[in-house]
């Protein structure tokens, strides 16, 4: 590109595009509720025309279930004849696609609505319409999203289930726990050593890598961002990066919630703290004297976790994960330091104090759940009210908790006013009816374990 003035990209999107040496196409990358990666494949020569005139993709990819069908529940599919809306870029979003075999950028898209403003469902709008609330008050969320996985063989065992991976140099398959073992990590280096590349090309700021709490689970963290939007951008992107590079050296990874029912799932955790006006934490304190923010903000976490439960937890699987003893949060409990609690105070000193929030799983949308997580932190500063009781040692021994179901959560979330005030009312009924058809559609399939267990007993 000569004449950099002439060009309708932004500068840096137009310097991040100059550095992919001879680049040949354009992914255009379009989140939708389920947190998937929807759009299209474009040509180098026909990049500017989108910066210039937007593209158009169907509404109903903002809300299609997860298997990729339209929900006519939701109204956005032939009630509105599955009208295309105009996608605009994200501007400096473009970056390169390292993994790619031909030289190859990608690029986040933002959908409009009818009339040319952003359509409130689409998840960065919905992320967007909470941080505003913190902009109005001079206050910017600070947040790190850390997300679990897990990496198997690309082909399944003999019963057509996951399994993890061969190490590349015993051939011998993991098959015990051995939570933050670096030889776990030194085994898979090939991997982990790529996505580290694969984010530096990309500018995603991934910082520790982890072998988590079962056989084949790994930990990717990214840093803190004073920018929320950045950190869910990160997010995404860094999913895609994991099972590219996966795919590519004949792997699978997975977000999936609960591979398997015996051992640890796979969470999002969310590291958040908030700064005032002249970038003051307003947590900063110790644990013998926390700061009133904090304990407020805490309170409205623990009153908005109930309300926010289908984003945390929004698939069948996802319901699976919340178990005893399994560093999975069954109830709204806080501490410090501690691991068994919902909401928890990592150590940390005065400064950097945060709320590392446990709840979703790994399944979950990182921008829904950053606005959920917002949303309630931002009704806690503004109410003022202190929390429960802080919790010390075994919040599962200590705390009486009922096991979440996913019908439940659907119901409560078409009802629910929180819902509504934080995300609108469409959104609330459009994801609502998004979940319940996933539900209706899940429940009418007959499993295998239907016909091991009644088949010839019945």
């Amino acid at each position: 590109m000569a004449d950099d003035s002439a060009s309708p990209l932004p500068a840096h999107d137009a310097r991040a595009l100059a550095s992919i040496d001879g680049c040949e196409q354009v992914d255009l990358l379009l989140c939708d509720t389920n947190g998937l990666l929807r759009g299209k494949r474009i040509t180098r020569e026909a990049l500017e025309k989108v910066y210039l005139n937007g593209v158009c993709l169907p509404m109903s990819l903002i809300a299609t279930d997860i298997t990729g069908n339209t929900v006519e529940e939701t109204g956005l599919g032939y009630d509105i004849g599955d009208e295309d809306r105009i996608c605009r870029p994200v501007p400096g979003s473009l970056r390169p696609v390292p993994w790619a075999t031909r030289p190859t950028a990608q690029l986040l898209l933002s959908m409009e609505d009818g009339a040319g403003g952003v359509f409130e469902v689409a998840p960065r709008a919905v992320l967007e319409r909470v941080l505003q609330g913190f902009t109005a008050r001079g206050w910017t969320p600070v947040v790190a999203v850390e997300l679990e996985f897990y990496l198997f063989d690309a082909a399944p065992d003999a019963r057509g289930r996951p399994q993890t991976p061969r190490d590349p140099h015993s051939g011998l398959r993991s098959d015990s726990t051995q939570v933050y073992y670096l030889q776990e990590l030194d085994e898979h280096r090939e991997f982990i050593d790529a996505v580290a590349s694969a984010c530096r090309a990309q500018g995603i700021p991934a910082d520790t890598a982890v072998a988590e709490y079962a056989p084949g689970q790994f930990e990717i963290n990214l840093l803190h961002r004073a920018d929320a939007m950045a950190a869910c951008d990160d997010a995404i992107l860094l999913k895609r990066t994991i099972k590219a590079i996966a795919q590519q050296q004949g792997k699978l990874a997975s977000f999936m919630a609960k591979p398997f029912a015996e051992q640890a799932g796979s969470g999002l955790h969310l590291h958040v703290s908030v700064l005032d006006a002249q970038g003051r934490n307003l947590f900063d304190g110790i644990p013998e004297a926390p700061a009133d923010a904090l304990l407020h903000a805490v309170a409205g976490l623990q009153q908005a976790a109930a309300s926010s439960l289908l984003l945390f937890a929004p698939h069948a699987n996802s319901y699976r994960r919340f178990v005893p003893n399994a560093f999975v949060p069954l109830n709204d409990s806080w501490g410090f330091n501690n691991r068994t609690v919902a909401l928890r105070i990592p150590h940390s000193d005065a400064r950097n104090t945060r709320i590392e929030h446990r709840i979703a799983g790994a399944d979950a949308n990182p921008y829904l759940v950053t606005a959920a997580v917002l949303a309630g932190l931002l009704d806690g500063l503004i109410a003022q009210h202190p929390p429960g009781p802080a919790t010390s040692g075994n919040a599962y021994a200590q705390i009486e908790a009922a096991t979440p179901s996913w019908r439940d959560a659907i119901e409560a979330f078409l009802q629910d006013d929180f819902i509504a005030r934080h995300f609108g009312e469409r959104f609330r009924h459009i994801y609502g009816q998004q979940k319940r058809r996933e539900m209706l559609d899940f429940h009418a399939q007959v499993p295998d374990l239907d016909y091991a267990w009644y088949l010839r007993t019945v």
